[in-house]
C-alpha cells in the first residue's frame, strides 16, 4: 500500500516566482547595483550574486531529493560562470558556455528520438496530466500507434530546434552585452543586465514555443484517438 502512495503522489511544484527572483532578479540586482568598491566590490558582489541560484539548486534538490539533467545543466552553468569570473578567463569563455549549455540540452532531444526514446514523451506526456493508459489503448485499437511514434518525434525535433534557438540567441546576447573584461565593476554589471534581459529576450520566447508543442501533441492525441480534451485529462 505504501509503495502505491509514493508512486501517486506528484511531486511538488516549484514556486516559479520564486525561481525567478532566486535566479535572475536578485542576482542581477547585486551585480548591476552592489559590485562597485564601495558597496561589495567585484569579487564579492559575484560571489554573493552567484550565491542564489546555487543555494535555490541545492535547496531544491533536498527538497524533492531529485535532479533532473536541466536542472543539473543549470547548476553547472552558474559554477561555469562563477569559474570564467574569478580566474578572469576572456569574456568570449563566457559567449561560449551560454551557447554551450542549451546546446547540450538540444543533442540529447535530438538523440533521444534517434534512440526511439524521444525526451519530449518524458516532458509533456505525464501521467499526472494525461490518462495515458487509456490514451495508448485508444490509439492501439484504431491501430495508429507508429504514427503516433512519428508525430512524437516530429515534436521531438521541434523541441530541439528551440533549444538551437536558446543556443543561438545566448551567444549572440552574451556577444552583444559582455564585452568588458572579467573582473571589473564593469563586467558584473553587464552580466547582470544579460542574466535579466535572458528573460524576455530568450526564456520567453523558449516558453512560447514549448507551449505551442504542447498544444501540437494535444491536436494529435485528438485527431489519433478521438479522445475530447477533457476526456484525455487526468482530472482525478
Amino acid at each position: 500500500m505504501s509503495e502505491t502512495n509514493q508512486s501517486t503522489t506528484p511531486q511538488k511544484k516549484n514556486n516559479t516566482l520564486l525561481e525567478l527572483f532566486f535566479n535572475i532578479v536578485i542576482p542581477s540586482i547585486i551585480l548591476m547595483k552592489l559590485s562597485s568598491p564601495e558597496y561589495l566590490g567585484t569579487v564579492t558582489g559575484l560571489i554573493v550574486a552567484l550565491a542564489f541560484p546555487v543555494s535555490y539548486a541545492i535547496h531544491d534538490f533536498i527538497k524533492t531529493r531529485s535532479l533532473n539533467f536541466i536542472s543539473l545543466l543549470g547548476f553547472l552553468s552558474t559554477l561555469l560562470t562563477g569559474g570564467i569570473a574569478l580566474f578572469e578567463l576572456s569574456v568570449e569563455w563566457l559567449a561560449i558556455k551560454e551557447a554551450a549549455i542549451p546546446a547540450v540540452i538540444g543533442t540529447v532531444v535530438l538523440a533521444s528520438g534517434f534512440f526511439g526514446k524521444p525526451l519530449l514523451a518524458k516532458l509533456l506526456l505525464n501521467p499526472y496530466i494525461f490518462k495515458l493508459e487509456l490514451i495508448y489503448e485508444t490509439l492501439a485499437q484504431n491501430g495508429n500507434t507508429e504514427q503516433f511514434k512519428r508525430k512524437i518525434n516530429n515534436a521531438n525535433l521541434i523541441l530541439a530546434s528551440t533549444f538551437g534557438f536558446s543556443s543561438t540567441m545566448n551567444y549572440i546576447l552574451a556577444k552583444w552585452i559582455v564585452t568588458s573584461p572579467t573582473g571589473t565593476v564593469e563586467f558584473n554589471e553587464q552580466l547582470g543586465e544579460m542574466t535579466l534581459l535572458s528573460y524576455p529576450v530568450i526564456a520567453i520566447p523558449s516558453l512560447i514555443m514549448m507551449f505551442g508543442i504542447l498544444f501540437y501533441v494535444i491536436k494529435v492525441i485528438a485527431k489519433l484517438t478521438g479522445l475530447t480534451f477533457e476526456e484525455m485529462l487526468n482530472a482525478s
